[in-house]
């Protein structure tokens, strides 16, 4: 457990470095989706009639799934995140809450605010 304590802190920053490359290829897949690789309509405004656009090889929906399992990528290592940082999110969260059932209230508010917000549109109706 000692040599875990010592390495726990580089492991950490390692793990808060690859999040902040992978949210910065996030929002740059984004940003190369809607401002580059525009859908066909805005296209042709844009680029003229029958152009394909591709970057590197990958249209704008090849781009588009990877652009998904980034952000999924992400969602792992903030799981990852968080468990690094518990003991510190229990110590605020003791000082901010007051009482036992009120953190676990919004821990739980927390959590099911999260579960809906990404797994949300695999419920909706396409009609």
């Amino acid at each position: 457990m000692e040599n875990w304590c010592k390495i726990k802190p580089r492991v950490n920053l390692i793990i808060d470095f690859i999040m902040l490359l992978d949210m910065m290829a996030l929002a740059g897949i984004g940003f190369l989706i809607k401002y580059v690789l525009l859908p066909g309509y805005k296209a042709s405004e844009v680029y003229g009639n029958n152009s394909d656009l591709f970057f590197w090889g990958l249209d704008r929906h090849q781009w588009g799934a990877i652009h998904l399992y980034v952000a999924l990528f992400l969602v792992f290592l903030l799981l990852l995140h968080i468990i690094f940082h518990w003991d510190m999110v229990v110590c605020i969260l003791k000082k901010m809450v007051h009482g036992k059932t009120a953190r676990i209230v919004v821990l739980l508010a927390a959590g099911l605010i999260s579960i809906i917000l990404a797994l949300g549109p695999f419920f909706l109706n396409r009609k």
